[in-house]
């Protein structure tokens, strides 16, 4: 059932409203209030799934009643009724969010029509919502150890937001599992989601690859190129191992996030680029400032939010749960029966140090799972899992 809710101080408009919404369809539900500052009373403690607003009211405008509603419950479509001196403002609260606007007094098929195509766009938007709360099997973040559910209900809190994150852990711990979730679970989710690894890029390399170049700009560079910020516009740029960047390219970074704008190599033309940039490291940045490798000011700005991943040997518990995470993702990619491990087997497995972390553990399985027997026990972790 549709809840609809009417924000409409003449008493004669808002009963032809009722009417025509009711005798349309038995699944709306139709609310009333007379002014703006009654309506935004109700908003605040009901769901409704559209607002029919007027324009012109005492106490409180439809105006400001468009605005407040778009800051608590944004994902509700607004409707906003104009008289025929209104016709300027109602076009106007479109620029504000407003869905769209009929005019008094209200023609019938265009009334009913609007409503229709609002309340369809209210389930979209719900089930988009929805559908950003669910991760990517391929990104899934295995456990329920404290740590694990602290990362997450941060990752819940930071994720809708446009704050930078620099996600911290030795190798191998799932960093960039943190920051697909991150994009994922962020309105730039439709975006593209561009990972750099800035270990793997020779230092001579980086500014070119971050930034693009022009031809000429180098003996190689036989052609115009864009660069990752360019290509991550709209969505969002992954540094990882960003403790490895050199101190130039760290500098162009810098720019890039105090100006939302970059610079090919051998050009002076900017480009703006609207981008959330994830960096993560598996070193001591706070070490390498003061030893002179980090720049201290790019610190501040990649580090707003700080989220440490925890070693696999400091989250045992959650050992379990991904040997039988990847024993059912492994036996699924070579197509064979998912093998059970003995209680014993896994208890040995929890008591194994995990320099590698999560990677290691990965490795681990899928070996016993290829070389092991039916069912995978102590014999087999002794023989195949050693180091």
């Amino acid at each position: 059932m549709a809840r609809i809710l009417i924000i409409e101080d003449e008493a004669a408009i808002r009963r032809v409203l009722v009417k025509i919404l009711s005798e349309e369809n038995k699944g709306y539900e139709v609310f009333e209030a007379e002014d703006g500052l009654a309506g935004m009373e109700i908003l605040k403690n009901e769901d409704f799934d559209l607002v029919l607003c007027d324009i012109k009211m005492p106490k409180m405008d439809g105006v400001e009643v468009l605005e407040a509603v778009k800051k608590i419950k944004p994902e509700i479509p607004m409707v906003m009724i104009s008289g025929h001196g209104d016709l300027e403002t109602a076009v106007n609260t479109m620029k504000l969010g407003a869905f769209d606007y009929i005019s008094k007094p209200p023609d019938l098929n265009r009334l009913l029509n609007t409503v229709r195509i609002a309340l369809d766009r209210k389930e979209l938007v719900v089930e988009n919502t929805r559908l950003k709360k669910k991760v990517s099997k391929n990104y899934e973040m295995v456990g329920e150890s404290p740590e694990i559910e602290q990362i997450k209900e941060m990752i819940e809190k930071v994720a809708p937001t446009e704050a930078r994150v620099l996600i911290t852990g030795p190798n191998g711990t799932g960093k960039e599992l943190v920051a697909h979730w991150l994009h994922q679970k962020s309105d730039r989710s439709t975006g593209p989601m561009i990972e750099v690894n800035c270990a793997a890029i020779p230092s001579e390399l980086i500014e070119s690859e971050l930034f693009g170049h022009v031809k000429g700009a180098f003996t190689s560079a036989n052609k115009d190129r864009a660069g990752k910020f360019e290509a991550a516009n709209g969505g969002t740029i992954f540094l990882d191992e960003v403790g490895d960047m050199s101190l130039s390219a760290q500098a162009k970074v810098l720019r890039a996030l105090q100006e939302n704008k970059v610079q090919r190599v051998g050009s002076d033309k900017d480009i703006k680029v609207n981008v959330r940039v994830i960096t993560a490291t598996n070193k001591n940045l706070k070490n390498e400032i003061e030893a002179g490798n980090f720049r201290e000011d790019l610190y501040h700005r990649l580090a707003v939010i700080l989220i440490k991943v925890p070693p696999l040997n400091d989250r045992r518990d959650d050992i379990p749960l991904l040997v039988d995470y990847f024993s059912e993702k492994i036996s699924t990619e070579h197509g064979t029966t998912k093998k059970k491990f003995t209680p014993k087997a896994i208890k040995l497995l929890q008591e194994y140090d995990w320099t590698g972390n999560i990677r290691e553990l990965r490795n681990v399985v899928e070996r016993l799972i290829i070389l092991g027997g039916k069912e995978i026990s102590v014999e087999d972790v002794k023989l195949f899992a050693s180091k």
